[in-house]
């Protein structure tokens, strides 16, 4: 899978931060939040990107397992694969949430330590989306 310039960049971004002290944080955050969002935009558009490359039965089958773009509880697929793309993503975008509540608690209780999980919280939200991609990616050469 190629790497992503907003991701690695975010990437650093939040290494970065997470030596950063209460006065730094205040002064950065929204850069930093646009940052994440960025990487978080150009994560979204490739994943979508790359599903778009799929036979059109695999992206029917793949679109059946969701309820307005969320995965429902429970679903599985007849491809095994497709169950363990479905359930990466998943991961995926719930590491994606536990970030940005952490950034958001950190936030209301101007706390470096929560600002410091968040960004370890948000590396790891990109790398669970990279292996999704990777995995949804390997599909195509399956095809």
């Amino acid at each position: 899978m190629k790497k992503l310039p907003e991701v690695e960049t975010a990437k650093t971004v939040m290494m970065d931060a997470m030596n950063w002290s209460v006065m730094k944080w205040l002064r950065e955050k929204k850069s930093v939040r646009a940052v994440a969002d960025e990487a978080n935009d150009a994560i979204d558009r490739f994943n979508q990107e790359i599903k778009l490359r799929w036979p059109l039965n695999l992206q029917s089958e793949f679109q059946s397992l969701t309820v307005n773009g969320k995965f429902t509880s429970g679903a599985s697929a007849d491809n095994p694969i497709l169950t363990k793309i479905m359930e990466a993503d998943d991961q995926a975008a719930r590491a994606r949430a536990d970030a940005e509540e952490t950034f958001d608690e950190a936030e209301r209780q101007l706390s470096t330590r929560l600002a410091r999980e968040g960004c370890r919280k948000a590396i790891l939200s990109w790398e669970l989306h990279e292996k999704a991609s990777a995995a949804a990616e390997a599909l195509i050469r399956l095809k």
